[in-house]
């Protein structure tokens, strides 16, 4: 769902492969991809973990959690990509979308190990920018739908935008005390796998 915070706490081309295949592949099946695209894969679950213990992101939850019960990370998770999309102490409006074409092109010259259906995603998600979109309302308003479409048991028109516009200045708060905690997390797992390397 944060496929911008995903690719942003990336270290290498590779890497962002890896962190997209990860909800799409089955645990058993990561073993047959290259190293780099492994390290990836092992990066995107760390950042889960972490982020799903840190209270930053229990209290985002508290937002959601009436409207949508167990599924409210899901949308702490865009919400959370909206603000790194508007974080310019970490990169310019320009370096955000240098990022985006960055990362569509990486994920093109590694179609080989793309699922089909990835692939069907990233084809649309590439031709309507959702990454560097996030940091509109409307791309956020989009990709929380996306959610509601995805999401076997709950309702399409659950108010989860207008939940997320009437309590954003809260989850700024709970951004900015979570995401410096999360990249120097990131960067510290990512020198681990360069020792292994």
């Amino acid at each position: 769902m944060n496929y911008l915070a995903h690719s942003f706490l990336s270290f290498t081309d590779q890497q962002i492969v890896g962190q997209f295949l990860e909800d799409f592949i089955r645990n058993k099946e990561r073993f047959s991809f290259p190293k780099e695209i492994q390290d990836g894969i092992t990066l995107h679950r760390a950042i889960d973990t972490f982020t799903d213990s840190h209270p930053a992101i229990h209290e985002a939850k508290k937002i959601f959690s009436p409207l949508v019960r167990l599924y409210a990370g899901a949308f702490v998770d865009v919400s959370m990509d909206h603000f790194l999309a508007n974080d310019f102490t970490l990169n310019s409006l320009q370096g955000w979308k240098n990022h985006s074409l960055r990362v569509y092109k990486a994920l093109n010259e590694n179609q080989e190990w793309l699922p089909e259906n990835f692939k069907r995603m990233l084809a649309k998600m590439e031709t309507e920018d959702w990454l560097y979109n996030y940091r509109e309302d409307w791309g956020i308003k989009f990709s929380i739908q996306n959610v509601l479409n995805k999401a076997q048991y709950l309702e399409k028109d659950i108010p989860v935008f207008e939940a997320f516009l009437k309590n954003k200045d809260l989850l700024q708060e709970c951004y900015n005390n979570f995401f410096p905690h999360l990249l120097e997390h990131t960067r510290g797992i990512n020198a681990l796998l360069q020792i292994d390397n």
